[in-house]
C-alpha cells in the first residue's frame, strides 16, 4: 500500500490486515456508523503480506498521523511487527501496548497519535462470555495457545492476570509456535506480568507436534487457534489425526476463511463432549472497542445498545454470506 497522495475526504478509519476486503466489517461498518451517529465516517482497508518490511508499516502510520481526516486504525495480524517498526512515531502508548509490545488500534487526540492494545480487553470479554462461572477453579483445567502472536500474548495476559484469586486462573498455560523468536518475546513479556501461573513455551515445526501436545492436557482444557491459519493462510495448526481433550473448550479466533481448525473440533464435539467457539463475538468486541477509541465514542460492552450492534452485524454478515 502506498499511503502517499491518498488524503481522506471525510472521517476515515483504516483496517490494517492481510485480506481486509474479505472481512464482514466492510459491510458492517457503514451500518454501525449510521447507528452510532457517525454516518459520514468510512472504513478503508490496507493490506500487507505476512512479515512485511518495517518501511511499509512506517509509511502507512506516518500517513495516518499527518492526514487531518484520517482518524485512526484497527490492526490485525501485524500487531507486533507494526508496533516495533513504528514505536518512535507514537506520541503515546497505552499501558497494555507498553506491557505487551503490540498495538491493535491507533487513535488521534489533540494532534497526538496514540497506540492502544485492545486485545486484552476484547479477548477477555469474549472469554468471559463463553466460559462457565468459576471454570478454572472448578476444573483445574489448562490452556493450550497455538501461536505466539499479539492476540495470543493479549489472551495470555487476561488468563494470567485477571482479577481474583489464584483459583480464577488456569492451572497451566502451554504456548507453541514455529518461530522461536516469538516464544522468546512472549517469555520476556510474561516475566513482567508478575503472575504465578506456570507457562510452557514449545517450539514446534509441524502440525504433528501440536497434535502430540493435546493428549497431555487435562480434561476440560481450553485449546485456542491463535495462528491465523484458516484466515490469513490456509489450513490448521493441527492435523486431522489430532484428538482434543475430553470435555474441552475449543476456541477458533477466526470467524471467516476455510476454518479447518473449527471443522476439526466440530467433528469431535459429540464424541468428546466439546464446547466449540468461533471468533464472531471476539470480532464484535474487537471492532467496537477500536471504533470507540478512534471516533471517541461511548460504546457499551453489554445491554440493549450492544445487542443492537450485534444484530446489525449478524444481518450484514448473513447477507454477505448469502451472495
Amino acid at each position: 500500500m502506498s499511503a502517499a497522495n491518498m488524503a481522506a475526504d471525510r472521517p476515515t478509519m483504516y483496517f490494517i490486515g492481510v485480506s481486509t476486503s474479505k472481512s464482514s466489517i466492510m459491510k458492517v461498518f457503514p451500518l454501525w456508523a449510521e447507528y452510532l451517529g457517525i454516518p459520514h465516517a468510512q472504513l478503508k482497508g490496507i493490506d500487507f503480506p505476512l512479515g512485511a518490511e518495517p518501511a511499509a508499516y512506517r509509511s502507512a502510520v506516518q500517513f495516518i498521523k499527518r492526514d487531518p481526516l484520517s482518524q485512526g486504525a484497527l490492526i490485525t495480524t501485524h500487531k507486533l511487527d507494526l508496533f516495533a517498526a513504528c514505536l518512535d512515531l507514537f506520541n503515546e502508548t497505552d499501558p497494555h501496548a507498553q506491557r505487551l509490545g503490540e498495538t491493535s488500534c491507533l487513535s488521534k487526540l489533540e494532534g497526538k497519535l496514540i497506540a492502544h492494545a485492545k486485545d486484552p480487553i476484547s479477548a477477555g470479554l469474549a472469554l468471559n462470555g463463553f466460559l462457565p462461572s468459576k471454570y478454572w477453579e472448578k476444573t483445574g483445567a489448562e490452556v493450550f495457545l497455538i501461536g505466539a502472536g499479539g492476540a495470543s500474548i493479549a489472551t495470555s495476559w487476561h488468563l494470567m492476570c485477571n482479577e481474583g484469586d489464584e483459583g480464577s486462573r488456569p492451572s497451566r498455560i502451554l504456548i507453541s509456535d514455529r518461530q522461536p523468536s516469538r516464544l522468546v518475546e512472549m517469555r520476556h513479556r510474561h516475566a513482567g506480568f508478575g503472575s504465578s501461573v506456570p507457562v510452557d513455551y514449545l517450539a514446534i515445526t509441524c502440525a504433528d507436534e501440536n497434535d502430540a501436545i493435546l493428549p497431555g492436557l487435562k480434561p476440560g482444557s481450553l485449546v485456542v487457534n491463535a495462528t491465523g491459519l484458516g484466515k490469513d493462510a490456509p489450513g490448521s495448526p493441527l492435523s486431522d489425526q489430532a484428538v482434543f481433550p475430553e470435555k474441552g473448550i475449543v476456541w477458533e479466533f477466526n470467524y471467516r476463511g476455510d476454518l479447518v481448525f473449527l471443522r476439526q473440533a466440530r467433528a469431535q464435539k459429540e464424541k468428546l463432549g466439546l464446547q466449540v467457539e468461533d471468533g464472531w463475538t471476539y470480532f464484535i468486541h474487537g471492532w467496537t472497542r477500536a471504533i470507540a477509541e478512534v471516533f471517541h465514542l461511548e460504546i457499551p460492552i453489554s445491554g440493549q445498545r450492544f445487542d443492537r450492534l450485534c444484530e446489525i452485524a449478524a444481518v450484514a454478515g448473513s447477507l454477505e454470506a448469502a451472495k
